[in-house]
């Protein structure tokens, strides 16, 4: 597709195409551009079928043409008729002009336009001034007409890692109420890009700062000031634990369902009676149900459900592994290998858990390379070659017996130091 000769057919019918909101927004940024939206004026709804038959219609609410997997939709005003996200009516017509279309928008560095055919910057709300000097503002007080852009404003701080200014902090807790109209799937929507960012703590950070978090994230806001032994938690809260073990994960995996995993690993903190502190015994088991009511709230898949569960009961117990027995370390092994999370899973989560915030040892913790060694090497094929036997009850403990006897004879023939470092040359 030639977006120049599609906006040389628009400026023909007396119209303008402009590139506009987050690309403009990541071009003076510097970041790469994912998605181009644009916008056209002096053009209505009939006359751009009629230029471009090909164009698909998407939207419900307004008409969003769509040629090549490229959105044009032309320049609106909203005018808010009740609570919730999609209670607009929504005007369109050809004298809506591309600085009325970006006074709807709901910051100002996405209220940026580009005209596709001169190169000329339209920023009548300066914008370029704000991405300069990394501050996220509302364009507009008609900023508190849609409780999304709370959600999304967060976002956007995790990703551009701008400050929101203290107006804009307001109107977001203005919102609060109204935050309960959103649908699951949309708060999903905005966690889930948060956590595809470098550093999604600022995302939670942002809620916390506008006093909303306990919305949708009651079990992330309960571990506010929710005190940890100093020794082994100088970052202080549970909170700030948890902050620094998600950010931590970021460096570890791309697997967005780990990064969950490593949000949700201490959620059993927030039950703990305060005259327990510094102490949480049991909020590994605790943490479990916590998991799930927090997944099924905002709508997180079943799959990153599973991961966060076995996260929350198991990560203790990958953080001990090397002070195990030799038959607790196969159990443990075992049973963690047959989970949807697996091995690999949680020891994203126990390196981002113990190494976040504490100078702990990679070699005092790192049981995945041994736990896959041991399995795949005392097998089922193993066990059958060795005292030839079908599978059944008997089967099923000779398998443990010989893990076992695997494992000691390995922690015998090497030193912790060096056990991972011998299977990564194997």
């Amino acid at each position: 597709m030639d977006i120049i000769s599609i906006a040389k057919k628009i400026e023909k019918k007396g119209g303008r195409l402009y590139l506009v909101g987050g690309a403009i927004r990541d071009e003076i940024i510097g970041r790469k551009i994912y998605d181009k939206d644009y916008c056209v004026t002096g053009i209505s709804e009939n006359e751009f079928k009629e230029m471009f038959p090909e164009a698909k219609i998407q939207g419900k609410h307004f008409p969003i043409f769509c040629i090549d997997s490229v959105e044009f939709a032309l320049a609106r005003k909203e005018i808010k008729t009740g609570l919730g996200h999609k209670e607009f009516r929504i005007e369109t017509n050809k004298n809506i002009t591309i600085q009325e279309d970006l006074l709807r928008r709901d910051i100002t560095i996405n209220s940026i336009a580009k005209d596709v055919l001169t190169n000329e910057i339209i920023d009548p709300f300066n914008g370029i001034q704000d991405i300069k000097n990394k501050i996220i503002r509302k364009t507009s007080i008609a900023f508190k007409e849609d409780p999304l852009r709370v959600y999304r404003v967060a976002r956007i701080s995790a990703s551009t890692k701008f400050s929101i200014e203290k107006e804009t902090l307001e109107l977001m807790h203005i919102l609060k109420e109204e935050l309960k109209t959103l649908s699951k799937e949309r708060v999903f929507c905005e966690l889930e890009k948060a956590l595809q960012t470098e550093e999604p703590s600022l995302f939670f950070n942002a809620l916390r700062k506008a006093d909303v978090l306990d919305v949708h994230f009651k079990e992330i806001n309960n571990l506010i000031g929710v005190e940890q032994a100093k020794e082994y938690h100088p970052e202080g809260d549970a909170y700030n634990h948890t902050m620094k073990v998600l950010d931590k994960s970021t460096e570890l995996t791309n697997d967005l369902a780990v990064r969950f995993a490593c949000l949700v690993h201490d959620l059993g903190k927030g039950l703990t009676p305060k005259s327990m502190y510094p102490h949480h015994y049991g909020h590994d088991e605790k943490g479990v149900e916590l998991v799930g009511q927090l997944g099924n709230r905002i709508g997180v898949p079943k799959k990153w459900i599973a991961y966060g569960k076995v996260s929350a009961k198991e990560h203790m117990k990958g953080g001990i592994f090397f002070n195990m027995t030799n038959a607790k370390k196969v159990q443990f092994i075992e049973r963690i290998s047959k989970t949807k999370l697996g091995l690999e899973g949680l020891q994203v989560v126990v390196i981002a858990d113990k190494c976040s915030t504490r100078n702990t040892k990679l070699e005092d913790i790192e049981f995945e390379n041994i736990g896959k060694n041991c399995i795949s090497t005392i097998n089922g094929k193993y066990i059958k070659q060795k005292y030839n036997i079908d599978e059944g009850e008997n089967f099923a403990r000779k398998l443990h017996q010989e893990r076992v006897k695997w494992m000691s004879n390995f922690f015998n023939n090497n030193s912790r130091k060096n056990c991972n470092n011998y299977l990564n040359k194997i």
